[in-house]
């Protein structure tokens, strides 16, 4: 799975299924030996419904930066030369996510 990366000196950030699963497994893990969690169901189903939360959240955050990163694109032909990417781009991500209702 190939993850769209915001930074310019990366292009794609990989994230393979294997590691998101071995993410999913440990913070169940860790829930359930701190006894915070208790399934109502299968903890495979469990498992299987959280790797796919994970994966989606990934896959919309990738879609934002995309956008985010068009806009600046368009808003750094119309400014020349004056038009900081380092600065504007976490100001409008943050705002664009916030006006979507996405947790970063």
């Amino acid at each position: 799975m190939t993850f769209y990366c915001p930074f310019r000196l990366v292009i794609h950030m990989k994230v393979s299924d294997k590691i998101i699963q071995r993410l999913v497994n440990t913070i169940l893990r860790e829930l359930k030996e701190q006894n915070v969690i208790q399934f109502k169901t299968k903890e495979e189903i469990a498992f299987q419904k959280a790797v796919e939360l994970v994966k989606a959240d990934f896959h919309r955050e990738s879609r934002l930066d995309m956008e985010v990163n068009n806009m600046m694109d368009d808003l750094e032909r119309q400014n020349p030369g004056s038009f900081q990417r380092y600065k504007m781009f976490p100001l409008l991500k943050k705002k664009l996510a916030k006006d979507r209702g996405i947790v970063l």
